[in-house]
């Protein structure tokens, strides 16, 4: 009982349980298996029955699909707070993606079934995971979107950003992200080469410094502002897309 009570405080603020009571999460809490998985344990494989949601304690994971030549793309990294394995209504469901451990991860992890009958018990419960559904979804466009109607550089100035919000560490007076250039590239649809690129010319430019598997974040504001830049041209040439304003199109070239 006692371990239960601890998880339980420390999942009260989880995108899953906020504005749940705390004898709702604990009866929860109490309905789920706690798991444990190791820096590049595969948590569930694109293909596997989808038998468990759950919900990341500790650690942080890697979601992603590869595409028919072997080509991998990440759709997100996994903070804990995070659900890493969105419910699902049928028991025949498959996990369309893969599900990495990139450090040491803790869980709790509930049956479909007992998720599902938690849900119909608790409306509180409902709203919040249809709001993360929601956040999903449309982050997932978002992205899409970056991808198709934004150059490189602007486009990993908008996945830095990102990030920031997500993984960022304070450190003196910078701030670091803990991710290598080959995840940057497979968040944002470049190639290693255009993220190197980018990066050095950021580096050059006083805003970024770069360290093995890290990347410090020395001037925010100006990489901000690039982001919020790009997001808004992104905005316009996507409206124009929608009409078939097909010159706008052809006007986006790639940097």
């Amino acid at each position: 009982m006692q371990v239960v009570n601890e998880i339980s405080k420390s999942v009260l603020d989880s995108e899953l349980f906020l504005g749940i009571s705390s004898a709702e999460v604990e009866d929860m809490v109490g309905s789920a298996r706690t798991l444990e998985f190791m820096t590049g344990d595969v948590i569930h494989s694109a293909g596997d029955p989808a038998k468990h949601v759950l919900l990341l304690i500790e650690g942080r994971t890697k979601k992603s699909q590869c595409s028919g030549n072997g080509q991998e793309v990440i759709l997100r990294l996994g903070v804990p707070g995070e659900l890493i394995s969105e419910p699902i209504s049928s028991r025949k469901s498959r996990h369309t993606s893969t599900l990495l451990a990139l450090q040491h991860c803790q869980v709790l992890a509930w049956r479909v079934a007992t998720f599902n009958a938690s849900v119909e018990r608790f409306p509180g419960l409902q709203k919040n995971v249809e709001a993360i559904l929601l956040s999903r979804l449309g982050e997932l466009s978002q992205r899409f979107c970056e991808i198709s109607t934004t150059a490189t550089s602007p486009r990993l100035a908008i996945g830095l950003i990102g990030l920031v919000d997500r993984i960022g560490e304070r450190v003196d007076e910078h701030i670091e992200l803990r991710v290598s250039q080959e995840t940057l590239g497979q968040m944002t649809g470049m190639t290693l080469n255009s993220v190197w690129s980018v990066l050095s010319s950021l580096k050059d430019q006083g805003i970024v410094k770069l360290r093995r598997g890290i990347v410090e974040i020395h001037n925010l504001p100006h990489l901000s502002n690039c982001a919020e830049v790009a997001r808004g041209n992104s905005q316009v040439v996507a409206k124009a897309a929608f009409k078939n304003d097909l010159p706008s199109l052809r006007n986006c070239e790639e940097v």
